[in-house]
């Protein structure tokens, strides 16, 4: 870790790596909290390592502006959702866990007691091209690591693509099947 331009350890691990002699820094103040980013870019991957687009999370006036850029997905429509963990090991990505849901709610837009965080409005459509785009402003989720539903809740989050449709209502993804790509949100 660095703090003003300054290799920042502890005794031991200076010693190991410097020479006693050589410390410094090492009774300085911890470094200050990282700053909440104003963007982030998390890349998705599919089971096999290839690319599957990107998601980017920006802070807006009214929440945080998502933008889904699927690409050599399958043709159709698919659920995307944040998911509660920083992982996403392959092939079934089941290591991301449940949706992100600090607010204790059910699945989807379309149910009467609210949504997770981690849910978007609609599911994104990819084309004959194998791409997709859609862009959505989130209220449920924030960027700023000391909000109670922040993407760096119990150390991050990631984001899951599915193989079919959210359908917005269904208990606890929304009938969205398989998870086809994973990106882990960290910042």
């Amino acid at each position: 870790m660095r703090f003003n331009g300054l290799m920042v350890c502890g005794v031991a691990a200076c010693a190991m790596t410097m020479g006693v002699g050589q410390m410094q820094a090492q009774d300085a103040a911890p470094a200050a909290p990282a700053k909440t980013p104003k963007e982030i870019k998390v890349p998705l991957k599919n089971s096999t390592g290839g690319d599957s687009g990107y998601v980017t999370f920006k802070t807006v006036k009214k929440g945080v502006k998502v933008t889904v850029h699927l690409e050599n997905v399958a043709f159709g429509p698919h659920g995307v959702h944040v998911h509660e963990h920083a992982v996403c090991d392959a092939p079934d990505f089941k290591t991301a866990g449940g949706h992100f849901n600090p607010d204790g709610k059910h699945h989807g837009y379309m149910n009467a007691d609210g949504h997770h965080n981690g849910d978007l409005p609609s599911s994104v459509t990819v084309g004959e091209d194998h791409k997709g785009e859609a862009s959505f402003v989130l209220t449920s989720i924030s960027l700023d690591r000391s909000a109670p539903n922040s993407l760096m809740l119990n150390g991050g989050t990631s984001v899951v693509v599915h193989e079919h449709a959210d359908d917005e209502k269904t208990d606890p993804s929304g009938n969205s099947g398989n998870r086809l790509a994973c990106g882990v949100i960290h910042y």
